[in-house]
């Protein structure tokens, strides 16, 4: 009959839709004719295949070749389908066969010698796969990632002949086993080790990792920001299993590619300042992950946050409320997650410190106005990390630190443990109409609140947010109602609200 049905597996963001590569061998003059929506990456395929099957030691049919690559609604870029179609072929020229594929899927791009190439974006396809109780081919060099999905019934393959010898049940192919996360394990080293003082900005840390809280740092340059911000992922705990493989599958798919030293830690995505609102969203023709993505379950650290364009910075706002990253182009449209914690460290001037005189009051303003009000609201804590009243060679280690800041991974998890007991999700994410029910505030301690959010005249998403952050600061002192002291502190972290309220004033 000269035709052939194979499936395979598209790249469409985080997911891999179904693709059936349909081989038709016709009589008439020889060609090749690849259609159903493929870029140009893809149609030549018609060349690497071609040369792929003859220096492998198979005879390439002399007939008209027709494939279709089914849905057309579906794009497709890459030589990803390679192996599909040259199984394809030798199914419809009868080398296989027929019904030898129908449990099958195949994934992989082919060298001119017939040798398996790697693909990006193999997770989501291992994933699809094993939902639907398939078996799939891929190239050994994605076996260690492909390695991750647990429960897939995979084949990690060679070459083009090592899979045509596996079907044709002349050498069996043995299925590649499941790899288990190795996740990251308790830090060795104290947190605070190498950070003299600042105690509150210490503190601050410690909420922002308790309660899933954003974080802005601001303060003189050289007061210990970045460092401070280094130390964050020492307080979080590690990923479960399902966390390390979402991470997993958004570095499959992106641009700086899938590195097996980097499973089972949490990211931390620190992009320049000249960085583009696409860089940090992701996109492109075919749209592929940004920072934003890529600290999804992590940390997106911003150092000298004003100097970043406002079109950047604004369009965090929606994946901080949202957890997601919508992104829409003329061929398709994809969402990617990005449920992260944005830690963010800026000067109160364009010249560092607001005291060095340099700096006029409105220059200053306009400065700090570069980051926008409704960002600003979506930034739970914001503390000053001041100059130290002296300079000390000899650094004081954690357990010199007051009671408050010693062992503060350990205080950490057990908060994140009984917030998640409590309400199932971390105090950031809190719905709004589950915060009287779990803050538990007399009706003394509300009027305080809602007569000092009318005083520092927060938006109601600010007012929030204080609560919030109030919820975790007495998580970490294990009480069970948020008290005066603890929405007086959440109140006090407001430090750049309050050096612009002064500006203003001046």
């Amino acid at each position: 009959m000269g035709m052939a049905v194979v499936k395979t597996r598209a790249g469409s963001g985080i997911n891999a839709p179904l693709v059936r590569v349909e081989v038709h061998l016709a009589n008439g003059l020889p060609a090749f004719q690849l259609v159903g929506m493929a870029e140009t990456s893809v149609k030549e395929a018609r060349d690497r295949v071609r040369s792929a099957m003859i220096n492998s030691g198979f005879e390439f049919p002399a007939r008209r070749i027709t494939v279709n690559l089914s849905p057309a609604s579906i794009p497709k870029q890459g030589g990803r389908y390679d192996l599909a179609i040259a199984i394809g072929i030798l199914i419809a020229a009868a080398q296989l066969p027929e019904s030898i594929a129908d449990d099958y899927e195949f994934v992989g791009e082919l060298a001119l010698t017939g040798e398996l190439m790697a693909v990006s974006g193999i997770i989501p396809a291992v994933l699809a796969c094993r939902d639907q109780n398939h078996r799939l081919f891929h190239p050994s060099a994605n076996r260690n990632e492909a390695a991750l999905v647990e429960g897939a019934r995979r084949y990690a393959a060679e070459s083009l002949l090592s899979v045509f010898l596996h079907l044709a049940d002349l050498e069996r192919l043995s299925e590649d086993p499941h790899q288990p996360l190795q996740l990251e394990s308790e830090h060795q080293h104290p947190v605070w080790d190498g950070i003299h003082g600042q105690h509150q900005a210490k503190r601050a840390l410690m909420i922002a990792a308790a309660g899933a809280h954003n974080l802005l740092f601001t303060g003189p340059q050289g007061t210990g920001k970045s460092l401070l911000a280094s130390r964050f992922l020492q307080l979080l705990p590690p990923l479960t299993a399902e966390q390390a493989l979402e991470v997993a599958t958004l570095y499959s798919i992106s641009h700086t590619g899938f590195a097996t030293k980097n499973t089972g830690t949490r990211p931390f995505r620190s992009p320049h300042h000249t960085s583009s609102a696409v860089a940090l969203t992701g996109g492109g023709s075919t749209p592929t992950p940004g920072e934003i993505s890529l600290a999804h379950h992590g940390v997106l650290f911003l150092d000298e946050l004003p100097e970043f364009g406002r079109r950047a910075l604004d369009i965090l706002r929606e994946p901080l409320e949202t957890g997601e990253v919508h992104i829409s182009r003329a061929s398709g449209h994809a969402v990617f997650p990005a449920r992260f914690q944005l830690i963010a460290a800026m000067n109160p001037s364009p010249t560092g410190d607001v005291q060095d005189g340099r700096t006029p009051p409105d220059q200053v303003l306009r400065y700090l106005s570069r980051v926008s009000g409704p960002l600003l609201d979506r930034i739970d804590i914001q503390v000053e990390v001041p100059r130290l009243p002296d300079y000390q060679l000899t650094l004081t280690l954690e357990n010199d630190e007051p009671e408050t800041l010693q062992s503060p991974r350990k205080k950490v998890i057990q908060a994140r443990e009984l917030q998640i007991s409590r309400q199932g999700v971390l105090n950031g994410a809190l719905p709004v109409n589950s915060l009287a029910e779990h803050c538990l505030l007399s009706d003394e301690n509300l009027n305080f609140i809602q007569q000092a959010a009318k005083k520092l005249q927060l938006s109601m998403r600010a007012f929030h947010r204080a609560l919030r952050v109030a919820r975790t600061i007495a998580d970490l002192e294990q009480e069970t109602a948020v008290g005066r002291q603890h929405l007086a502190e959440a109140l006090g972290y407001r430090a750049l609200d309050n050096v612009i309220k002064q500006l203003s004033s001046t």
